[in-house]
């Protein structure tokens, strides 16, 4: 699946007509200038870009592949399910700085899951214009979301009928839709290359010239409707197309009165079909402007170009060919790097996406390397540097080039670079003028990845997060499939993390000394990253290492953070590739990154377990039990940070009843936990004396406000009584607990009480009676469980209360579940949560109908 295609005609259900048509659409609907459609792949975790429109493919290479847990805009709509609108990159950069970083310019977006009733497929995407008020695009947003839905339950029938809808190819570059009439420019033909019969339009005789009325031909007369010379490339194209294989770029011709002339190939493919015997569909495209307009631009002493929304050459005049070392035919029809291939560099794409992205216009230096003049005639000045100025439109991009010196000259009317005033326009020439425009064309656009993932690497804090940022920032940003990372201990290397590899092949390496000759174990005794473009040259160098199963290019990359060794980093590739200077430069840069994030990480998680350790050891180890009643705890520390929490629950025996509490004590820290602690234990101590519940209440309240250590805490009291089911509660700014009857109800109980304890020595805490009887379910918690940033806690109760109502009966009951079974289910989201703000803590108390025999 890839070439390049303006339009699939018809609706056959195919993937690649499904996409590239709703494409169209959204951009027409939601006020675009440019989209694309993300598909799932077939591995798992991972969307591609499927179809892209009105950007070119290599300019948007680094957003091709995103993974599903990657903090992007897209990896959210699709994993959350939701819609996520930016309006502009303000708000780009507040929710999403890592796509911001990439891509810093003026711009809104829209992205929509595109989901059938039970999976999703992937994320409709439309780039627009920014606007300062978000509620202006909540019209393109509902049409949008319209449209993401009808493919959604589009691809949910072509899946229905045995279809594949997955992407595993390289993005499906498509035009944008024509800002005005086409009618003339265009023309559209079909080829069956079982009758060799070709259909045409009555648009084509205008574009190609064939003869009007004679609306059949054949592939030999269509191909006879182009030189001589192009009639070969035609009708071979025509044959790769119907196998299978169109051209992934249009075919650049000359008509049979010389006009330059692109014609587009592509298949509905269908392995049903006999391989060659596959319609194919076709473009022809008039790339004229207009010859009126063409005229006048020739005759302007400033070089001119322009660009399509696919990054092709449509015009040039003959300035700009001669200041770009290149003749007009070169530059006709050929994609910009295709004719100018010395513009392949990372800072000038990164000034490109600005133009084709911002409506502003954009003004850099370029410098044309020596040699690049082959037409035999004058080229520019040796070392002369050439200012390029691109102007976006809806569906064009016009270029002037002009030489640096008269860039700086204010009387030809030309801008001047960034803003300068005159007399601080550059005046170098010859070498110096060409190094500091070289200069100029530098980018942030090289320093992206190691920024990106700079950025992600801020946000994880354990080995564990570590390993997935480097996995879903470093694989797609390099096109590699598989990943290992080892961690130094103890003088060898252990397995951190892996993915991509054959199951079992790295086990062999655990645990290797620093002693054997391994490619991961010499990098980082060495200190020096190590490249292999194939498995052939790997195994060349280290004769007898085992092998996988794939042939291609591996990485092997250093861990060391301030001079300390920390691993060795492993990217794997499924086929052999070179590694540019650029790219061992930058990998050794991520290598770096990731090692300090590791040693970071490595330190968090030794003190995280200490502090663990302290908060478990403040916890009740067991939970006094008496033969009717049973109780089951549970505690989920946060997962923001690794301070210690406050949140405690207990149960302790009171006379001849049980007292049951739950406590949390405000903010986290050895602080809070140190305050639990001397809380906990002075609960215990009223409980033990079999004090009434507003006098334990209020001994505890006077004692946190003698110790003063500057915090406040809710508490829950209950005094229950066993044998009659009473039950006595005071409660001191704590949520109220929730009740399931033995039918099935639940119900939140409204209980009056006092002010937190802490704050208030007069405060009064008043004791409410309720009768519990056998079989049901008392649920006391803290707010951890039910509060939600941005959300109102009443619905978090509520929620819960719910939860517990469909948890079922307790194990007293017939066919009732354990209440540990009840306490699980409860606290299973949370428990799957990773990312908890806050601790949480849950008691669940029943009554038996009979007492249990000891």
């Amino acid at each position: 699946m890839t070439g390049s295609a303006e339009h699939r005609p018809g609706t056959s259900g195919r993937l690649d007509t499904l996409l590239t048509d709703v494409i169209r659409e959204a951009l027409s609907a939601a006020g675009g200038f440019a989209g694309g459609v993300y598909m799932r792949s077939s591995t798992p975790g991972l969307l591609r870009l499927a179809v892209l429109s009105g950007l070119p493919g290599r300019l948007f290479r680094p957003w091709s592949r995103l993974h599903v847990d990657r903090r992007f805009p897209v990896a959210d709509a699709y994993r959350l399910g939701v819609q996520v609108v930016l309006p502009d990159a303000a708000e780009t950069m507040s929710r999403y700085p890592q796509f911001a970083t990439g891509l810093p310019f003026q711009f809104g977006s829209l992205h929509a899951p595109v989901a059938g009733e039970r999976t999703t497929y992937g994320v409709l995407t439309v780039l627009r214009p920014a606007v300062s008020d978000a509620t202006d695009v909540l019209p393109d947003r509902d049409r949008l979301a319209q449209l993401a839905e009808n493919l959604g339950s589009a691809l949910e029938d072509l899946e229905a009928s045995g279809g594949t809808v997955a992407w595993d190819g390289e993005p499906l570059c498509v035009r944008p839709p024509a800002p005005g009439s086409t009618a003339g420019r265009i023309g559209r033909f079909t080829w069956n290359p079982a009758t060799d019969e070709v259909t045409t339009d009555h648009r084509l005789h205008a574009v190609l010239g064939v003869a009007p009325g004679q609306p059949t031909t054949t592939s030999a007369e269509l191909a006879g409707s182009v030189t001589a010379a192009d009639a070969h490339h035609v009708l071979t194209a025509l044959r790769e197309t119907a196998a299978g294989r169109p051209p992934p770029l249009p075919l650049h011709v000359r008509s049979v009165d010389g006009a330059p002339r692109l014609v587009e190939l592509w298949t509905p493919f269908d392995a049903s079909v006999p391989r060659g015997a596959h319609p194919v569909h076709g473009l022809v495209l008039d790339p004229d402007i207009g010859s009126v307009a063409d005229a006048g631009a020739d005759l302007l002493p400033e070089g001119v170009f322009c660009l399509d929304r696919l990054g092709l050459i449509v015009y040039s005049n003959p300035t700009a060919a001669h200041l770009l070392g290149r003749s007009i035919t070169e530059m006709l029809g050929r994609s910009l790097w295709e004719a100018l291939p010395w513009l392949d560099r990372p800072g000038y794409e990164d000034h490109l996406r600005k133009a084709l992205l911002s409506p502003d216009p954009v003004h850099f230096h370029v410098v044309r390397p020596l040699g690049q003049d082959d037409r035999g005639t004058a080229a520019p000045p040796v070392g002369d540097s050439l200012m390029l100025s691109v102007y976006p439109g809806p569906g064009l991009l016009t270029c002037k080039v002009v030489p640096t010196n008269r860039a700086a000259d204010t009387s030809a009317g030309a801008p001047l670079p960034y803003g300068r005033t005159p007399h601080e326009a550059p005046a170098a020439s010859g070498a110096h003028a060409a190094e500091g425009a070289a200069g100029g064309a530098g980018s942030m656009a090289p320093l992206y990845r190691p920024i990106v993932l700079a950025i992600a690497l801020t946000e994880a804090v354990t080995a564990h997060q570590v390993s997935a940022v480097v996995m879903q920032e470093l694989l797609p940003a390099f096109g590699g499939g598989r990943l290992a990372i080892y961690l130094l201990q103890e003088q060898h290397l252990y397995l951190a993390w892996e993915t991509g590899f054959p199951k079992g092949f790295l086990d062999p390496f655990e645990g290797v000394g620093l002693d054997v000759r391994l490619p991961g174990v010499e990098t980082l005794t060495k200190g020096q990253p190590l490249f292999f473009e194939s498995m052939d040259q790997l195994a060349a160098e280290y004769p007898g290492i085992p092998l996988d199963t794939t042939q291609g290019a591996r990485a092997f990359l250093p861990l060391i953070a301030s001079g300390r060794p920390v691993g060795s980093c492993i990217l794997g590739f499924d086929l052999p590739r070179r590694f540019s200077t650029e790219e061992r430069m930058v990998l050794s840069s991520l290598a770096g990154l990731i090692a300090h994030a590791m040693e970071k990480a490595h330190r968090y998680d030794n003190e995280a377990a200490l502090a663990r350790g302290l908060q478990q050891a403040l916890l009740p180890r067991r939970l006094s039990a008496h033969p009717r009643v049973e109780t089951a705890g549970r505690y989920l520390a946060g997962t923001q940070g690794m301070d210690v929490g406050g949140d405690w629950y207990d149960v302790v025996e009171s006379g001849d009843g049980l007292a049951l509490v739950i406590g949390d004590v405000q903010g986290h820290g050895v602080q809070a936990a140190a305050t639990m602690g001397q809380l906990r234990s002075a609960v215990r101590a009223f409980a033990l004396g079999d004090h009434p519940p507003d006098e334990v209440m209020s001994g505890t309240n006077h004692l946190l406000i003698d110790l003063d250590p500057g915090q406040f805490a809710s508490c829950c009291y209950i005094r229950l009584d066993p044998v009659t089911g009473l039950a006595r509660v005071a409660r001191a700014g704590h949520p109220p607990p929730i009740i399931r009857y033995p039918d099935g109800r639940t119900h939140v109980l409204d209980i009056p009480g006092g002010v937190v304890l802490g704050v208030d020595p007069n405060a009064d805490y008043p004791v409410t009676d309720l009768e519990m009887e056998p079989g049901a379910i008392l649920a006391l918690y803290t707010d951890g469980l039910v509060e939600r940033p941005g959300a109102d806690i009443d619905d978090g109760i509520t929620a819960l209360r719910v939860a517990l109502a469909a948890a079922g009966a307790p194990a007293t009951h017939p066919g009732g579940r354990s209440l540990a079974g009840i306490a699980d289910r409860l606290t299973a989201r949370a428990r799957h949560d990773a990312d908890r703000p806050d601790d949480i803590a849950l008691l669940l108390t029943t009554r038996r109908q009979t007492p249990r025999t000891p």
